[in-house]
């Protein structure tokens, strides 16, 4: 596939300041499973420093994100019990940018919010959703695939950012693109033809030999009154609540109303609730991003990020000094317990220690850390988890 982002971007990375009426939406939620016990229900991976550049990858968001929206243009949606330790690292955020959700009700509910909530504060603006737990590098071609995804947006369009493929992974959501989508200041935007949710090995290589699909990163960029107007019509019941919510958000009724009407929303990503049945009628978008992108899903993709330790190319999050390899080639030592750690004679292996917790398994089971929490909780230790 050629990739036409390549003369849009220049043009569109000249642009400079905030976009007028453009607020970012961060969605913080989540646990990180395949990151235990590294990343807990009560620190899960966005609050953690994951590439030892001394920003958290929460931080290092609104980092990428501030000079986009401006001070004042982002919010926050996260948990209630997150709520004081994002703060805690956001100490410029506002009170009212951040939106604490009673209980997780999944990405449709926690973008929805932020939408309803920013409509009754602003009326019909631009809002993109950017999860919290992503590292991105390129910062100038980020915000040259931002600020065409906003015109794109502006049009009308559910806009989407595809990352390019570099392997066939079945991690990944996939986007089918076709045509160019035509709009002013959107030259590299094209037309959705549907999404798909990790293919098979063989239907992932397919894809990317087609030259046809990017990666789903899951961000979004659309008008407010679009996306709730498209939620109004695929989810009803859903839209009103969030509407209600909103109403209410800035108002002594807040409480009550949460109360009353969070728990009984539909728990739905915003990938099917929205953009899959609209991609279906044409109305979503892509903008070809040409920026690094990694979900830090595992060890094996934290690995990636990280330098190398020595010359057999073995990686370490944290005090090196704590960390001791003998004839021990890729391997992945995260020493969080202030003991040392040890490794002899073992290649690919993952060691991650902590206080109270221990892993060790190989980079080709990264993947498979879910089962490990799965068993702990099992076992009721919920103190692990």
């Amino acid at each position: 596939m050629s990739n036409p982002a390549g003369a849009s971007s220049a043009a569109s990375e000249t642009a400079a300041g905030p976009i007028e009426g453009f607020h970012a939406v961060i969605p913080a939620g989540g646990a990180g499973t395949r990151l235990w016990p590294l990343s807990r229900r009560k620190a899960p991976k966005f609050l953690h420093d994951l590439t030892g550049s001394g920003r958290t990858l929460l931080q290092a968001t609104v980092d990428r994100l501030s000079p986009l929206t401006g001070a004042d243009g982002i919010v926050l949606v996260t948990g209630t019990h997150h709520v004081a330790a994002c703060r805690a690292q956001l100490p410029g955020l506002g009170a009212e940018n951040v939106l604490a959700e009673p209980s997780p009700r999944d990405s449709m509910a926690a973008i929805g919010l932020a939408a309803a909530v920013l409509t009754e504060r602003h009326g019909d603006v631009v809002i993109g959703s950017f999860a919290a737990d992503h590292v991105i590098s390129g910062q100038p071609a980020f915000e040259g695939a931002v600020r065409e995804a906003v015109a794109a947006a502006r049009a009308g369009y559910v806009t989407t950012i595809g990352i390019a493929a570099s392997r066939p992974s079945v991690a990944f959501g996939y986007i089918r693109s076709d045509g160019t989508l035509g709009v002013d200041g959107a030259p590299s935007a094209q037309h959705v033809r549907g999404f798909t949710e990790k293919p098979d090995a063989a239907t992932a290589r397919e894809y990317i030999t087609s030259g046809e699909y990017r990666w789903n990163a899951g961000m979004f960029i659309v008008r407010t009154s679009v996306l709730l107007g498209h939620l109004a019509e695929q989810r009803p019941e859903l839209h009103d609540g969030l509407r209600a919510i909103a109403k209410a958000w800035d108002s002594g009724d807040r409480d009550r109303v949460l109360e009353d009407v969070w728990p009984g929303l539909e728990k739905i990503a915003i990938d099917h609730a929205v953009a899959e049945p609209v991609a279906d009628a044409g109305g979503v978008a892509v903008v070809p991003g040409t920026f690094g992108w990694d979900d830090v899903g595992d060890f094996n993709s934290l690995a990636a990020l990280l330098p190398s330790d020595d010359d057999e190319g073995s990686k370490v999050l944290g005090d090196t000094g704590d960390v001791l390899r003998i004839d021990s080639a890729g391997s992945v030592v995260v020493p969080a317990s202030g003991r040392l750690v040890s490794v002899l004679g073992l290649d690919d292996v993952v060691v991650v220690d902590t206080p109270d917790a221990l892993l060790v398994t190989t980079r080709a089971r990264a993947q498979q850390v879910k089962q490990v929490v799965d068993g702990v909780r099992a076992r009721d230790l919920d103190g692990l988890l």
